[in-house]
């Protein structure tokens, strides 16, 4: 039996490496466009120069499991096209390959491997008192602003966006503006129109506001969540109007059974772009092909998140608790403890796809009558 895995971050690693432990005579094959399993996570570590993001596969995968270094272009019936033209056949495909970032001209974007490692790079080539502009003020923005200003303190450091960690509640979006404060970050609530690079090896770029004001910037990264590959969408996939592929109650594509769509390309309800959801929908889909092949029944998938966890450089973080249905509650947690939350949460995250060993909590329950 051959199983294809199209993607190998969070979810896909973790579905090949389970899969592989359920299910050894199947012949696993993770296509995967770079040759390194890529920890989202950590992005803005890879980007501030405090941290690397990226793991060889030969390091995450288990033996036995093939890797190949290409991109899926797109899926047939029973096979995929890579992008030199070979197809691959199978009996069953994970489709797992995430999020894509889309932009605004003039920015680099911080949300991908290429993107962070050009950011790194022109980041580390500022002089000290440049201004670095961050555009967007989730999590991912809020990170990496943060974790900027605690690796260049001789940098200026601006986070601009609608509204600062909008998911938070009241009380832990003031205490990430006070970490932010105390790192010397400067939060602007506003949108950015436009950015007009500016010339020449030194010369600014002019940032625009949607309130009509505007600033200089040295360098200026983008943090703002995109959308997803349109690869379902051109395989002839059942999307939603998000371009999310459209999954039965135990994660399979709706057009195609064969089909296990996983992770951030997923039109899960209720479910959020992060490696805590990407890992247990991982894990459900290899169980579940694992119990079709042993002719055991099969269970939906459900899934419930137990908070969020925002660093603000090495040593100060806030835990955001959260409800099953994500929504926040008004506890968290906060400094240094948080801090050590925070870290662990990302190795466990690496740790988990590695061995496909975790656990998670249930969804919230339905309402009575609902399907």
């Amino acid at each position: 039996m051959k199983v294809a895995v199209a993607g190998a971050g969070y979810a896909g690693t973790l579905a090949a490496n389970r899969l592989a432990k359920k299910v050894p005579e199947a012949e696993i094959t993770v296509i995967n466009p770079r040759p390194d399993f890529v920890e989202r996570v950590r992005l803005h570590e890879q980007v501030a120069g405090t941290g690397k993001a990226a793991t060889p596969l030969t390091k995450m995968l288990r033996d036995g499991i093939h890797a190949r270094l290409a991109s899926v272009e797109k899926i047939g019936n029973g096979s995929v096209t890579l992008d030199l033209g070979e197809n691959l056949d199978f009996d069953y495909l994970f489709l797992a390959v995430g999020s894509t970032v889309s932009p605004l001209p003039g920015t680099i974007p911080v949300g991908t491997w290429e993107g962070a490692e050009h950011a790194r790079t022109a980041l580390a080539r500022l002089p000290a008192g440049s201004t670095v502009s961050v555009i967007g003020a989730g999590l991912t923005g809020i990170e990496t602003a943060a974790e900027v200003a605690y690796g260049r303190s001789d940098l200026r450091v601006r986070l601009v966006g609608q509204s600062l960690a909008p998911t938070f509640s009241e009380g832990a979006r003031k205490r990430v503006r006070t970490g932010l404060e105390r790192l010397k970050v400067t939060v602007l609530e506003d949108t950015v129109t436009q950015v007009l690079r500016g010339e020449g090896e030194r010369g600014a770029d002019k940032v625009l506001l949607r309130s009509n004001g505007e600033f200089g910037s040295d360098l200026t990264l983008w943090a703002v969540l995109g959308t997803v590959p349109d690869l379902a969408a051109r395989s002839s996939l059942k999307v939603d109007e998000h371009g999310y592929a459209v999954v039965d109650a135990y994660l399979r594509s709706v057009s195609d059974p064969r089909i296990f769509v996983i992770g951030d390309c997923a039109a899960v309800p209720g479910a959020r772009p992060a490696c805590q959801t990407a890992g247990p929908q991982g894990a459900h889909a290899a169980d579940t092909l694992a119990r079709l092949l042993k002719g055991r029944k099969i269970k939906p998938y459900s899934q419930g998140y137990t908070g969020t966890a925002l660093s603000l450089g090495k040593r100060d973080a806030v835990v955001q608790l959260t409800r099953r249905d994500d929504s926040p509650k008004r506890l968290y947690i906060a400094s240094r403890i948080a801090a050590v939350g925070k870290e662990a949460g990302a190795r466990t995250a690496k740790y988990c796809a590695r061995t496909a060993k975790i656990t998670w909590r249930s969804g919230p329950k339905q309402p009575s009558g609902a399907k």
